[in-house]
């Protein structure tokens, strides 16, 4: 391909009139390549020939490019692509759409992996990737890319908000860890860290001393906040160790930093509640998330949901894996025999949950829990492997369970070779 070919020229200095000539009456794809402000695209006909590659700044000048496309080009038809570059695109692909043209998505890796193919050279940029991602929707490598309907971006935005406070959540319990271990070590020994009971306890006193020095007050809250679930020997192990605590004695600032945290950290629990009980309520009438949550629970069902769509999607339980990125990849070459690895493609957040999900299980079922301890057993202690594995089962189950199926261990797993009673 001549170099040429990549020369963009500004939206504002296209020859409409010779464009007009080169495009009328033919079928005609508007490959994007997506950026932060500077957007390439490459014009091409049904041949896979590029009429013309044009570059403009977003947003400012993109009505007048759609103008141009829109209402000055009388070509036959007319489809856009585009890659799915975060939120960049979103903007520009609402508006085609709008205006009652197909979008469709290009995988990126697919842009990546034809870099050398599409032309022989290896070297990649923004007037050449948007050529090779009309070339591929040509080649029908493509899928059509509709906007979301208002459920399903009610249901994103609910289970992106749920993140963000599980994300800041879990990054202040990290902290917290940190400074119990500086300034009271025996605590966390004693108390987990999530516990309300823990948290109460230092937002009110802040600091082993401050709990010395009000031993009956600290008594009391924490049978007040832990009511029958907390037994009386750990408030007493958690007393008996604030007057003989090694750790660092804490100066008036620092008891503060640990009141402030704990109580930012009872405010994200109570924001993460609260973001999943949404997320439940979205999805309460959805068929797809009841039949999956017998399994996984109601959050983690929602989140795969959203990940892979409803089972009914699927043209079988392979499609599940491979939309969660859980099927297999090989790397051999000669003697050499590469090990087997997940894709990773997908959602990562859904496969995160499924993770969860698939450690909850090995401590609730006993036919899970069996064959994980066998299998990291022969795997010589190595657990991931296990767990993935889990994983993998558990995705082909959502399949079989959408069909009617009810859930069950045993024909995920050869029992004949487990200890099970």
């Amino acid at each position: 391909m001549k170099k040429k070919a990549y020369k963009a020229v500004d939206v504002k200095k296209v020859n409409i009139d010779a464009l007009s000539k080169m495009v009328e009456g033919q079928d005609i794809v508007f490959s994007t390549d997506v950026a932060k402000t500077v957007f390439v695209a490459s014009i091409m006909n049904s041949n896979k020939e590029v009429l013309l590659t044009v570059k403009w700044k977003h947003p400012t000048e993109s009505q007048l490019l759609i103008e141009l496309i829109l209402k000055h080009l009388r070509w036959h038809s007319l489809e856009v692509a585009m890659e799915p570059s975060g939120t960049y695109g979103d903007s520009l692909r609402a508006l085609f759409i709008g205006h009652g043209i197909n979008v469709f998505r290009v995988s990126p890796k697919r842009t990546h992996d034809a870099a050398e193919v599409y032309d022989g050279v290896p070297s990649m940029h923004d007037a050449k990737a948007s050529a090779i991602i009309g070339y591929l929707h040509l080649e029908g490598c493509s899928e059509l890319w509709p906007m979301p309907d208002d459920d399903q971006r009610a249901l994103t935005a609910a289970i992106r908000t749920m993140e963000m406070y599980d994300e800041a959540y879990h990054r202040n319990i990290n902290r917290l860890e940190a400074l119990t271990m500086r300034y009271w070590p025996e605590l966390t020994n004693i108390l987990p860290l999530q516990t309300a009971t823990l948290l109460e306890l230092l937002i009110r006193y802040g600091c082993p001393e401050h709990v010395a020095q009000n031993l009956e007050e600290a008594e009391a809250l924490m049978k007040k906040v832990g009511c029958c679930f907390l037994k009386d020997d750990k408030i007493q192990s958690v007393l008996a160790s604030a007057p003989t605590s090694l750790g660092v004695k804490s100066i008036e600032a620092e008891r503060l930093q640990v009141q402030e945290l704990c109580q930012e950290i009872r405010r994200l629990q109570q924001q993460r509640r609260h973001a999943q009980q949404r997320v439940e309520e979205l999805t309460q009438d959805v068929d797809g998330v009841k039949a999956m949550a017998k399994v996984l629970g109601k959050v983690t069902a929602a989140v795969i949901y959203l990940a892979v769509g409803g089972m009914h999607d699927h043209s079988g339980a392979a499609s599940v894996i491979k939309a969660l990125g859980l099927n297999l990849k090989e790397r051999s070459s000669g003697n050499h025999t590469g090990q087997l690895r997940i894709t990773k493609r997908g959602s990562g957040s859904a496969r995160k949950y499924l993770y969860m999900a698939a450690l909850r299980l090995i401590m609730s079922d006993k036919i899970i829990a069996a064959w994980y301890h066998k299998k990291t057993s022969r795997d010589g202690g190595t657990k991931m492997k296990a767990i993935v594995a889990i994983m993998r089962k558990l995705a082909a189950a959502l399949w079989h369970v959408s069909q009617g199926v009810a859930f069950d261990a045993s024909k995920l797993f050869d029992t004949r070779r487990l200890a099970v009673n």
